[in-house]
């Protein structure tokens, strides 16, 4: 088991998470291209502000004794000038997204290499739907809003007070309304743009629990449709998506309390600003062009106004996403890692001494393992019998360090477990189990763990090694040869197999054989047990298998006596 490191380029990552902290953190790298999206910002909303001007010009002159050259010349300057508008939002728009989605893309990294080093209690208490949903799902309601809201919610405040400056320079009494209902609006946002926070919470983590329910039913499909399970997976369905009915409707109709009081809002607002226009064009304070003027700008208020209270909406959603990427971030793993020994190359000696141990979701007086000591000197060959919940399985564990023994201590070499380098350390301890983790990807990805600097002379050694060069041949492609996801598409024995090539490219000091050989033919099993006995020379194996009435009747010599 590996963790991903974060990259230098950025602070680690903090357990307490705000928005402003995100921005700050995953933004603050791409700031060239934020100052290039900022810039085009501006620029348009210049242009934007200089459209109604031009409308102004033609409509007085087109009313006036303009002449129609001076007409036509405004007429091309007003299109120019929208074209640009356009041009500019469209590139802006562009820029942000991609700081965006390289933003966010950089959190779920973040995420993913935090929760990877979590311990084995927090992974077992959560499903792999659940997990996703946490670490993409939160991720992408941010990645909505940041993709967006530099351009509208930036954008639009731009435009929203170079309408103001404009309208107080044209008429004190026009600025004096509009500014009076903006400020109106904005305090009836600010009072609502909370509302839909909690509500929106609780339909993520209804998504969440969606998402695991399904990918639970779909690992166990062959044995709910073996049992007669289908009914009741779909009664346990629909309450689940009934909690996702419910928590969704809720969220939505309190999030549309801002939209709704804004829209409002702007009806009185558009009401009072015609009002005025007409009255002031009456009494000849204004002409009908700086009326008209004045109402493109009320129209061009409406845009930013609308965009600032989607991205309010959408807010929440970041906000209720960003509170649980905080708690997420905010957990920390039971195995502290402060451990700096790194463990000697070669064969590991094992000492388990007097080790007791209990899982975190059972009590002290349910232990698993019970003052367990025994020593392995290195290159022993040991195998462990015993039926199943004996212990076996969990005593791989701690070798592994996925949990900490409860009493005792577990010791590599002569390094307590607690005091080693934990990345070190599980490189140095390989497992080879009955249930063979594979991935969609090729054959050489999933021998090397996608590591591209283990060369093809040596993947190919090992496959020799192990007498699997013919079964390559036979293969289309080679090691370039796809593998489906978990392995759909190789039978159970040739899975197997690669499981042993792999532990052994990563050449552990120490290997676990959890019953290894369960699903391989008696065959191939004999053919394997002649390769391990040359590759596990110079290692420390140890062999799980269960008591000697239930296995099978074929054996190698290796592991008997």
């Amino acid at each position: 088991m590996t963790t991903s490191t974060v990259p230098t380029s950025r602070p680690p990552a903090s357990g307490t998470t705000s928005l402003a902290s995100i921005l700050l953190r995953y933004l603050a790298p791409q700031r060239g291209w934020a100052a290039a999206m900022a810039f085009l910002l501006l620029a348009a909303t210049g242009l934007q502000l200089l459209v109604p001007q031009l409308l102004r010009r033609f409509i007085d002159g087109a009313l006036g004794t303009a002449p129609g050259e001076e007409l036509t010349r405004v007429a091309l300057t007003f299109l120019v000038v929208a074209l640009l508008t356009q041009v500019m939002n469209a590139v802006a728009t562009y820029v942000a997204a991609s700081v965006g989605w390289t933003a966010t893309n950089l959190l779920r990294e973040d995420l993913a290499a935090h929760t990877l080093g979590l311990d084995m209690a927090f992974h077992n208490a959560r499903t792999s739907g659940e997990m996703i949903e946490r670490i993409d799902g939160d991720v992408t309601s941010l990645t909505n809003f940041l993709s967006v809201f530099s351009v509208r919610v930036f954008g639009g405040a731009l435009l929203l007070v170079g309408i103001l400056v404009a309208l107080w320079l044209e008429n004190r009494l026009m600025g004096a309304v509009l500014t009076g209902f903006v400020i109106l609006e904005w305090l009836v946002l600010s009072r609502t743009r909370r509302a839909g926070v909690p509500a929106t919470q609780l339909e993520r983590e209804a998504n969440a629990k969606l998402f695991g329910f399904i990918e639970e039913r779909l690992q166990g499909l062959d044995d709910l449709r073996g049992n007669g399970a289908g009914a009741y997976t779909m009664h346990r369905f629909g309450d689940v998506m009934r909690r996702v009915y419910h928590d969704t409707r809720r969220a939505w109709m309190l999030r549309s309390v801002v939209w709704l009081s804004s829209y409002a809002l702007f009806v009185v607002g558009m009401a009072v600003t015609v009002g005025s226009s007409i009255y002031l064009v009456g009494q000849g304070a204004l002409t009908v062009g700086t009326a008209y003027m004045v109402f493109q700008y009320l129209l061009m208020l409406q845009n930013p106004i609308e965009q600032i209270t989607q991205q309010l909406q959408e807010l929440q959603k970041a906000g209720a996403g960003v509170q649980r990427i905080g708690e997420l971030m905010s957990m920390s793993s039971a195995l502290p890692r402060d451990g700096t020994v790194r463990l000697p190359k070669g064969p590991l000696s094992v000492e388990f001494d007097d080790v007791s141990f209990h899982y975190p979701d059972v009590g002290p007086d349910q232990l698993t393992l019970d003052g367990v000591s025994f020593r392995l000197a290195p290159g022993t060959r040991v195998g462990l019998l015993g039926r199943t919940g004996s212990g076996k399985t969990t005593l791989t564990r701690l070798l592994f360090r996925l949990y900490d023994p409860t009493d005792g201590s577990v010791k590599l070499s002569g390094t307590d477990a607690k005091d080693a380098d934990l990345d070190g350390l599980r490189a140095r301890v390989g497992l080879v189990s009955q249930e063979v983790q594979l991935f969609r990807g090729t054959l050489r990805h999933n021998l090397s763990f996608f590591d591209d600097s283990v060369s093809d002379e040596r993947i190919m050694a090992v496959l020799s090694e192990l007498g699997m060069t013919d079964w390559l041949e036979r293969q289309d492609d080679g090691l370039a040869t796809l593998i489906d996801s978990g392995g759909r598409n190789l039978s159970a024995g040739e899975a197997q197999l690669i499981a042993f090539a792999r532990v052994f490219l990563a050449d552990p000091g120490l290997i676990v054989l959890d019953e290894p050989s369960s699903r391989l033919d008696p065959a191939t099993e004999r053919r394997l047990e002649a390769a391990m006995e040359r590759l596990l020379a110079g290692r420390t194996p140890i062999r799980i298998a269960p008591p000697p009435q239930t296995r099978r009747s074929t054996c190698s010599p290796f592991w008997s006596g």
